[in-house]
């Protein structure tokens, strides 16, 4: 009996040892795995310095056709059938706007690019100072869909006008177009394209015409005319 004693006061200490040491590690391991993990931007916010460094967004062109969005239509209205954008298409129809260029509407900086999931395809995130004063507030973003391309990286600043990638299909989830967004706040979240309240959005239409910052009848140069690549 003194033996078995004499075994158990050995053991124990060695037993609580041993599981202390493997608490360790695992908190250790987990640790390891966090910082290790790709960033969720459903969790990304900008902060007030970020969004002080934007620059000044001042006015907004279309980002398909002309600034005016010739050669283009509107296929699915914002809030049509709980939209949460706009479905921006060649005149064309079905794929024939497949692979046309998309222009940053304003000037602001890329928060995201890349393909948050299904349904989606390559998207990129533009996020804008608007001028002191703007009753949308500091920060809106611009987010463009079902891209076939991105020729943008995160973190680049871009000016109004920039070709930023092409129209696509959502990896062939439908006819190409562009879906594009106007997002109120500083949260980088892909989220949904449809729900029953309009969210952070606001009609992109809108808010272009009433930042165009010219008439109808002032016609300003095709989007970047004199950056096009040759061929």
């Amino acid at each position: 009996m003194q033996t078995l004693v004499r075994i158990m006061r050995v053991l124990l200490p060695l037993t609580l040892v041993a599981v202390l040491l493997g608490i360790i590690w695992l908190r250790f391991r987990s640790g390891l795995a966090q910082k290790t993990r790709p960033l969720d931007p459903a969790f990304l916010r900008l902060a007030p310095l970020e969004i002080a460094a934007l620059p000044v967004a001042a006015r907004f062109d279309m980002p398909m056709g002309s600034e005016h969005g010739a050669l283009t239509y509107n296929a699915q209205p914002f809030r049509i059938q709980r939209h949460l954008g706009d479905d921006l298409n060649g005149i064309g129809g079905g794929n024939s706007d497949l692979g046309d260029a998309v222009y940053a509407a304003g000037a602001g900086q890329v928060v995201y690019a890349g393909s948050p999931g299904p349904g989606w395809g390559k998207m990129i995130f533009i996020a804008h100072r608007l001028p002191d004063g703007d009753e949308l507030g500091p920060v809106v973003q611009t987010v463009y869909a079902h891209l076939a391309t991105i020729e943008v990286q995160s973190g680049q600043q871009v000016e109004r006008g920039l070709r930023i990638g092409t129209v696509g299909t959502a990896e062939g989830a439908y006819l190409a177009h562009l879906h594009f967004e106007v997002r109120l706040g500083p949260y980088v979240n892909p989220g949904q394209g449809y729900a029953d309240t309009p969210l952070n959005r606001v009609s992109p239409e809108q808010f272009i015409r009433a930042r165009r910052a010219g008439s109808d009848q002032l016609l300003n140069p095709t989007p970047e005319k004199s950056k096009m690549p040759k061929r």
